[in-house]
């Protein structure tokens, strides 16, 4: 990520975050990513990855926001989709959580044997972390760098420039952004977070079927959550 080339963002979301861009948070942000990579220092996920959320969903196509906080910080596991890995990279507990919801609130879900939920993205899901990079074993090390600031733009624009997003806030931490959000333009989910920390508090919460009842009222086609079919 230079300091002179553009960010690499989908063009909807280039026009629509062009003012954000230029902030001058932003522009250390940049400066401070550099920085740290100048140094040595791993940042994950790898640069062509940091806005793959962005690039798989254009704005006018999102129906549904999942907002996680932190990238993953462990090698090949960050690919720029919140809660996702690569294919051939070991599921992490939080996604096996959301698996096990989703056997019970989807018929016929069955949980795949890989943890890269690209299929989602492809049909609207904008799975958006708060701070989008972390450097390398040190979970939360970017939550001061100015990537909230950005995020939480993020989340307005969608509310302000969208209707009938079903946005899931899971855990404390995401729940707040509901202020972000107005409400009587879009369903606001809220739910315990997937993580084992939070024990079973996750299941049960629904999200998903809920999604696509609110999707197919405001006469938007559901999401396929199954990978199987």
């Amino acid at each position: 990520m230079s300091e002179t080339k553009p960010m690499q963002i989908e063009e909807s979301w280039k026009a629509a975050l062009k003012d954000e861009l230029q902030k001058p948070y932003f522009l250390e942000l940049r400066e401070y990513l550099n920085a740290e990579k100048t140094a040595g220092k791993t940042i994950y996920p790898p640069d062509p990855l940091i806005f793959n959320a962005f690039n798989n969903v254009p704005l006018d196509e999102i129906k549904v926001v999942i907002l996680g906080q932190d990238p993953y910080h462990n090698p090949g596991e960050a690919h720029g989709l919140s809660f996702s890995v690569p294919h051939g990279i070991k599921i992490p507990p939080s996604l096996k959580k959301i698996y096990k919801e989703l056997e019970t609130d989807i018929v016929g879900f069955k949980s795949p044997d890989h943890g890269c939920l690209e299929h989602w993205a492809k049909q609207g899901v904008f799975m958006l972390n708060a701070f989008l990079t972390v450097e390398a074993s040190k979970p939360q090390s970017h939550q001061r760098v100015g990537w909230e600031n950005f995020t939480d733009a993020v989340i307005k624009t969608i509310s302000d420039r969208r209707e009938g997003v079903a946005f899931m806030l899971w855990g404390n931490f995401a729940k707040k952004k509901a202020l972000l959000i107005d409400a009587s333009k879009h369903l606001i989910l809220e739910a315990a977070h997937p993580s084992p920390l939070a024990g079973n508090a996750f299941l049960g919460c629904n999200h998903f079927s809920k999604a696509n009842n609110y999707l197919k009222n405001n006469l938007k086609d559901e999401i396929n959550w199954n990978f199987s079919l």
